[in-house]
């Protein structure tokens, strides 16, 4: 999982160094970080629909570092915007976040990943307590839209990478959706005859 995860770093770094034909290596290392970023946060969404598709559970076992992952690369993402594309210019970069629609979600994107990094151990787990952590953990699913929006409304005419995550993303919300509404009708059945009344005895006539 390291290997896989630190691969496309490598490989971006290899290519900025050594490929005469990278005319502009800030667009690259944005867009190459920025694909990779949606692509392991989808990854890490992915593992819970494995085990509820095929019944397997090691995958689940890998969601909070494909997790931390993602974090990593799309705080790459965000320096390279930060340090080389605007070089600090804090009134410049503020301007971009309130007036360009996928600079605000990419930026309001990367700042939920914050406590979800922020909590990813399993000290902060017991400190919040399952149910809590849980429930603050659900806007991955947000971060994800948003990241998917983010593509979107940064991608060229013609580019089809969006609409492919956004494809992935639907499938992944629907199996979940599918699962839930499965899992309230097998509890409402459960409950049917704890909640129904008892039968009347028969009556001696």
């Amino acid at each position: 999982m390291w290997a896989g995860c630190l691969t496309p770093l490598a490989s971006l770094l290899w290519r900025l160094l050594t490929d005469p034909l990278v005319t502009n290596p800030i667009d690259v290392a944005t867009d190459t970080l920025g694909d990779w970023t949606l692509r392991i946060l989808l990854l890490s969404l992915t593992m819970t629909p494995l085990r509820i598709l095929f019944g397997l559970s090691w995958p689940v076992t890998l969601r909070r570092l494909l997790g931390l992952f993602a974090f990593a690369h799309a705080l790459l993402h965000f320096s390279v915007w930060l340090v080389v594309d605007h070089f600090f210019d804090w009134p410049e970069m503020a301007k971009d976040v309130l007036k360009r629609p996928f600079v605000t979600v990419g930026f309001t994107a990367l700042l939920l990943l914050l406590p979800l990094a922020a909590t990813s151990t399993a000290g902060m787990i017991r400190r919040l307590g399952a149910v809590a952590w849980r429930r603050l953990h659900r806007l991955v699913y947000l971060i994800a839209t948003l990241g998917v929006l983010h593509y979107f409304w940064l991608a060229k005419v013609g580019v089809q990478g969006p609409y492919y995550y956004a494809l992935w993303l639907a499938l992944l919300f629907a199996i979940r959706i599918v699962d839930a509404v499965r899992r309230a009708r097998a509890r409402a059945r459960r409950a049917a005859p704890e909640g129904g009344l008892a039968p009347r005895s028969a009556q001696p006539g």
